[in-house]
């Protein structure tokens, strides 16, 4: 080989593989920010491994598998070709499985198929688990390109690790929270990329249109896979307004405008669950007349006159308030309206016992805000600040995207995780335009032309580092150690956390897994006296746990695509036995055969010595206010229908006994209730076995027309002087035989 061949080969190989320092450094914060991202996710697995099994966490999640097993069984698109129907969810109706979003199972079920393979042997249960936490560090990965295109490598960096440890979208990309805000996060992150990419003017039209096919497939993505889609349908419709208001939009914003739009939404609507109706839904109307609002502005800018400008102009909006005022008249709109109202007013929420007994559908708490914001919203403010100063397109978009994610993430809790983003894209604009300053003071070159500069350069040096130093303590109390957590690492507090399954439904952090849940499923799904036709009956909460792990039947679970059901549930355990029955005779007695109940007691001792007990709040003992006031808010029908003793009706919790401080006490017709006897007596189950050690809270019951099949967490290894928090879940069996001689 020749020397100039040999050193041509050299400078292609300095010139391939040469990487500044910046770039460097930029790489491996961002690796190490991602690592920071997945680690902190798979933190439940310190509790998922002694039980032999990685579950998923929460209810909804189940719902999820149920659908990826499926698919992995029987094509990705068998749900919907088959018109899956799941009768082993709201017996006897059965769950239409074809009515349900895409995204999330699709994706999982074909990368398991892709794992399957490679010859890689995995739990289907295990694989989606982790692969929320995967696509969670992914989400992580596309914010640092949004926040690099909008303010540079450094507010990338920040961005995507304020997202990677905030706590609302830290909860649901956790281990085994394999539920639909996964896809949603994904396709929100990706749409906003690249339609904003889409609408850089330095593109060629051609890297736009390919940009504007990539935010039309994100979006369509978040429409099948979140139906909180209306909400980024609804900031992009805001956003172009806005700039046709401030007569900033053009064609390259229509020609966008229209294909991400028009291509995404006609992606989603071949699917069941979203169909032809999803265009005539209010939010997508919305973005109707925006597009031809955009449509008429750019008309508009060709040489007319200002009459006729003004005349078309009127025409227009004279137009499309008569159609809306007609679809009011005729009622169109009432129930569309009504649907996402309760977002926009959250009160009224209130009114409804079922959307307000979901802990995910309330207001946000201070509280909340608090532990979501830190003492980031310092730089939260600054960052609007900074925005506001140089208002862009893109920052146009970053404060809407900011003041509409806060308005909904304050409306709902669930809707935090929306917000999450914006604040950490909006907290990174806000710390580098406050650290710009000083920093370019700390870097200057010293000017020694006098001894009065020099000194006055010194002291702005010192001010400027002290002001590094003040933002530096900031950003550790924000990322680190935080004065909610006691000093303890905000991430590790947030993450570190068993499922709900390895905690037995408790929010608590146990020592070890506490498998009473998981003991009573499996016992359920073994016993060969139980079938997977056997309906238990439940509340809604546990529906998904019974069905997919217990594999029996039930009446009701997480969807709650029946209220009616739901209603008629909550009356089968606020009504007396007798009644109670008589509304689960409906179902049929050949089916209906049992039914678990699920109580957390506290016990301590007292200076005495003795083991005290009382209902805590975390089970059943908790819930029934909830089913009292479902129940309650039927009272009419289930008077007509003779199911409630107009003598004995009730309207909500309040008729079943009075609040006495931290303790409930009961008058005789709540101790008439189905749910009080079972608790009592699965209190009295659990401090039997404890030998008297433990005295009950409540005095026993007699019980007509339950037997106990089998109480789970009778077991106790210790108790805790100070307090243990014991969950029971106890299994009844209905003696019909005995209801039937009683009631002929």
């Amino acid at each position: 080989m020749s020397n100039d061949q040999n050193s041509g080969l050299k400078s292609f190989g300095k010139r391939r593989f040469k990487i500044n320092h910046s770039t460097l450094i930029v790489i491996s914060a961002l690796i190490l920010i991602l690592f920071i991202a997945f680690t902190v996710r798979v933190l439940p697995m310190r509790w998922e491994i002694p039980t032999g099994q990685i579950h998923l966490n929460e209810f909804d999640p189940y719902y999820q598998y149920s659908l990826t097993n499926y698919m992995v069984q029987n094509g990705l698109f068998s749900p919907y070709t088959e018109h899956w129907i799941n009768y082993q969810q709201w017996y006897p109706a059965g769950l239409d499985m074809s009515r349900s979003l895409p995204a999330l199972p699709m994706t999982a079920a074909a990368l398991y198929q892709v794992v399957s393979f490679l010859g890689i042997n995995v739990d289907l249960m295990a694989f989606c688990a982790v692969l929320t936490v995967a696509l969670g560090t992914l989400s992580c990965l596309v914010l640092y390109f949004i926040g690099k295109d909008m303010g540079g490598r450094a507010v990338g960096l920040f961005a995507a690790l304020a997202l990677a440890l905030a706590p609302s979208f830290l909860q649901r990309s956790s281990l085994g929270f394999f539920d639909t805000e996964i896809p949603g996060m994904l396709g929100l992150l990706f749409c906003i990329l690249f339609f904003l990419r889409a609408m850089d003017p330095k593109r060629s039209m051609k890297k736009s249109l390919i940009y504007c096919i990539g935010a039309a497939l994100a979006l369509a993505y978040f429409i099948t896979g979140w139906g909180a889609a209306y909400y980024i349908l609804g900031l992009i419709a805001l956003f172009a307004f806005v700039l046709v208001v401030l007569k900033r939009a053009d064609k390259r914003l229509l020609i966008n405008y229209g294909i991400t739009m028009g291509l995404s939404l006609l992606i989603a609507i071949q699917f069941p669950q979203i169909g032809y109706s999803y265009l005539t839904s209010v939010p997508i109307l919305i973005v109707i007349a925006v597009f031809i609002v955009m449509l008429v502005n750019e008309f508009l800018q060709h040489n007319i006159s200002a009459k006729t400008r003004m005349l078309i102009t009127v025409g227009i909006i004279t137009a499309m308030l008569v159609s809306i005022l007609s679809l009011v008249y005729i009622g169109y709109l009432d129930g569309l309206v009504g649907k996402f109202a309760t977002v926009i007013n959250p009160s009224i929420r209130a009114s409804t016992p079922l959307i307000a007994s979901v802990a995910e559908h309330r207001v946000s708490a201070w509280g909340n805000l608090y532990l979501e914001l830190g003492v980031g919203a310092i730089f939260f403010l600054t960052g609007l600040y900074f925005v506001l100063k140089n208002p862009t397109n893109r920052n146009i978009f970053l404060l809407l995207f900011g003041v509409t994610g806060l308005y909904f993430g304050s409306s709902m809790v669930r809707l935090l995780v929306i917000f999450a983003p914006a604040f950490g894209l909006l907290m990174a604009m806000g710390i580098i335009g406050m650290l710009k300053p000083f920093m370019t003071m700390f870097n200057e070159t010293p000017n020694a032309a006098t001894k009065t500069k020099r000194k006055l350069l010194r002291v702005s040096k010192e001010y400027s580092g002290l002001g590094i130093l003040l933002i530096f303590i900031i950003l550790m109390t924000q990322f680190a150690f935080t004065p909610q957590t006691g000093g303890m690492p905000r991430a590790y507090a947030g993450a570190y956390a068993p499922t709900s399954l390895s905690s037995a439904a408790l929010p608590i952090v146990p020592n070890e897994p506490m498998p009473q849940w998981l003991n009573m499923l499996t016992f359920l799904k073994t016993n060969p006296s139980i079938s997977s036709t056997d309906v238990v009956v439940g509340w809604w909460d546990y529906g998904y746990w019974l069905s997919v792990m217990g594999n029996v039947t039930t009446l009701a679970d997480n969807a709650t695509v029946n209220g009616t059901q739901i209603e008629n549930l909550g009356f089968a355990y606020m009504a007396n036995e007798r009644l109670s029955l008589k509304m689960l005779d409906t179902y049929g007695q050949n089916n209906v055969n049992y039914v678990v109940v699920f109580e957390s007691l506290l016990v301590w001792q007292d200076e005495s010595g003795s083991y005290n007990s009382r209902p805590w709040g975390f089970g059943d003992e908790g819930k029934w206010a909830w089913m009292a006031d479902i129940s309650g808010s039927a009272k009419d029908r289930l008077i007509k229908e003779g199911f409630m003793d107009p003598n004995n009706a009730w309207t909500n919790r309040t008729d079943f006994g009075v609040s006495y401080g931290n303790d409930w006490m009961w008058n005789e017709q709540g101790k008439d209730s189905v749910i009080y006897k079972l608790l009592a007596d699965v209190e009295h189950v659990f401090t039997d076995k404890t030998n008297g050690v433990v005295i009950p809270y409540s005095p026993a019951v007699e019980l007509d027309y339950f037997k106990p099949i089998r109480v789970e967490g009778t077991e106790l290894t210790s108790l805790n002087p100070s307090g243990t928090i014991v969950p029971l879940i106890g299994l009844y069996e209905i003696d019909w035989a005995a209801y039937n001689a009683d009631n002929p």
